[in-house]
């Protein structure tokens, strides 16, 4: 009886023992199953074109074209040094098994505003300077319509980011751009290498800008840019 006894106990361990050696490979393969695939929020495709001078990239992502002109211009906060995980996984570099990606929205705050828990004893957060706005319109519908009046003799060459190639408006002439959603940004340059003074006035039609173009004399009066936030606020740079 005892050696009977002892015979069912070993062979009930052993198909115990044997289950485990059994269910251990499947473990891993589960745990693996179920964690989700990381993706880079800093994709090849913002530093490619058309996006590179068409998208703003997220915070903390290297800057692309479009990201640096504006910075530059003081219309966006100074681009930040990348996290440890986005220099991990490096510009374009999205992990396996992830195939799509988030555009970023375009920030449209002139500064960076500080945390609201911080006290006198935090490390202090650089701010970036606010520019005055140089003319104020009321949007309709979030959309204005822009008038381009050239009154210089030269062709001055402008593009509205994002929306429109780059196009020419001859000397003494004018174009009227329609239902541009703001915020929106305006570049233009005389292409005889001179520099423009830049006039903006809003116009007696609400949601209407008529921006004026004029020989410069002195460089530092020149100006290649021009946005419009959500709130109406016109700035030239």
């Amino acid at each position: 009886m005892k050696s009977q006894n002892f015979r069912k106990s070993a062979e009930l361990f052993g198909a115990i023992c044997g289950g485990l050696l059994i269910s251990l490979p499947v473990i891993p393969q589960v745990v693996a199953q179920q964690s989700p695939p990381k993706v880079n929020p800093c994709p090849r495709i913002f530093y490619e074109e058309p996006h590179n001078n068409q998208v703003v990239v997220p915070p903390g992502c290297p800057p692309n074209a479009l990201t640096k002109r504006l910075a530059a211009q003081g219309l966006l906060p100074v681009p930040a040094t990348p996290s440890p995980e986005q220099t991990r996984l490096s510009v374009g570099g999205e992990s396996p098994g992830s195939g799509v990606t988030t555009p970023p929205p375009v920030p449209s705050e002139q500064t960076q505003q500080p945390s609201p828990g911080a006290v006198s004893g935090d490390q202090p957060q650089l701010l970036q300077p606010r520019q005055t706005p140089n003319a104020t319109i009321a949007l309709a519908n979030g959309t204005v319509n822009i008038r381009l009046v050239n009154n210089t003799a030269a062709n001055v060459t402008f593009q509205v980011i994002g929306d429109t190639a780059p196009r020419s408006l001859q000397g003494k002439s004018d174009v009227t751009l329609q239902g541009l959603k703001a915020p929106v940004t305006v570049t233009f340059e005389r292409q005889d290498g001179g520099q423009l003074t830049v006039t903006p006035q809003p116009s007696s039609e609400p949601g209407s800008l008529e921006v004026t173009f004029k020989e410069a004399t002195d460089a530092t009066q020149g100006r290649s840019t021009m946005r419009i936030e959500r709130n109406g606020s016109v700035f030239l740079n």
